[in-house]
């Protein structure tokens, strides 16, 4: 145990934070985590990881800001690169799905599975992410018009929320079958219903 006390903070708390994410993707990963599990994984006694974070609530606090840092950068960095307006959906669509298939342990989190006995608060914070990923789509669809010249037969509100209600279906199935459904698979077949709404 103590040949691992020379570690900085910012190291010790990112080990929390890896040792949460391998848990929440293992066979276990369903079952409520402890503070007294996690701390056995880590090879901490409970209170040294207390000294990392004050609480449960906020290594959950700190999974989810790492999920969003993560996604919204990848983001960002596409639409930088990208200016088509489908080609835009479509990549954020892609790399959403590819973040989960990579990532299963941080989809339970963002899914809300694996905060489901947790405080509520966090489950407020998984919501917001969902209705800033919404938003990110409102504004790639509301400047097809000034891009591209055209316009779309259904409000981009409607659009929006119908493609974020794809991906997080997307995500709830790929938790509730154990990881066994892959996100993306058939996804071609499944865009070409999607690419209709830009004709």
């Amino acid at each position: 145990m103590e040949k691992n006390v020379k570690r900085s903070v910012k190291e010790r708390r990112q080990q929390v934070l890896t040792v949460l994410t391998h848990m929440l993707h293992s066979e276990r990963g369903m079952e409520r985590i402890t503070t007294a599990r996690l701390a056995t994984q880590i090879g901490v006694s409970e209170a040294a990881l207390y000294r990392y974070f004050p609480n449960k609530t906020k290594i959950f606090e700190a999974l989810i800001d790492h999920i969003e840092s993560s996604l919204f950068s990848r983001i960002s960095v596409s639409l930088k690169n990208e200016t088509h307006t489908m080609n835009r959906v479509r990549d954020i669509i892609q790399m959403i799905l590819d973040f989960a298939r990579k990532n299963p342990g941080l989809t339970r989190v963002i899914t809300g599975h694996a905060l489901m006995f947790e405080d509520r608060q966090l489950q407020i914070r998984v919501a917001q992410f969902f209705e800033r990923l919404e938003l990110h789509f409102v504004n790639i669809l509301q400047m097809r018009k000034l891009r591209e010249g055209k316009t779309f037969q259904v409000d981009e509100r409607i659009i929006a929320s119908y493609l974020v209600n794809f991906c997080e279906g997307q995500l709830v199935r790929y938790v509730r079958s154990n990881f066994r459904y892959i996100p993306g698979q058939g996804f071609e077949q499944q865009w070409k219903l999607i690419e209709l709404l830009f004709a």
